[in-house]
């Protein structure tokens, strides 16, 4: 009967349910907003070497890499999803690579973890500087794979 206000039953009933809904939409929920959780599995060009200064790390969030130039013409990269609950890493100070889960830290120049709770360092990744520009991934991403 339209006017009629719920029954007493029927408002309890919502009012139960609704703190069962938000656990359930918050379980579904990633600690980093949904962002790619993967590292590249094919060559990406990450733009001008020289975006990268000798001595000098630079993060690449949408790439979930990491490129330190060791010295002029050496180059390390690593993936930046967190070896811990697989985040994906999205600070970086100076050298150091912080995970905003739960508190993981990297060096971006080797990998190996500064702080856990991570203990695995992160993958290395192939790179090289071509035509002036820093290209990381993987060089053949089919290699080894029997069709």
């Amino acid at each position: 009967m339209p006017g009629t206000p719920p029954a007493r039953r029927t408002v309890l009933r919502a009012a139960a349910l609704a703190p069962a809904v938000g656990l359930g939409l918050t379980a579904c929920a990633s600690d980093d907003g949904g962002s790619n959780r993967s590292a590249p599995t094919a060559p990406v060009d990450l733009g001008k070497s020289d975006d990268v200064k000798v001595g000098a790390s630079k993060l690449y969030t949408d790439e979930n890499v990491v490129v330190s130039r060791i010295s002029e013409d050496e180059y390390k990269a690593y993936s930046t999803i967190c070896t811990h609950a697989r985040c994906p890493i999205q600070t970086l100070e100076g050298h150091k690579l912080i995970c905003q889960c739960h508190g993981s830290q990297f060096d971006a120049t080797n990998g190996k973890v500064l702080k856990e709770p991570a203990v695995k360092p992160l993958a290395e990744l192939p790179v090289k500087v071509e035509n002036g520009k820093i290209i990381a991934g993987p060089q053949n991403p089919g290699a080894g794979k029997k069709a």
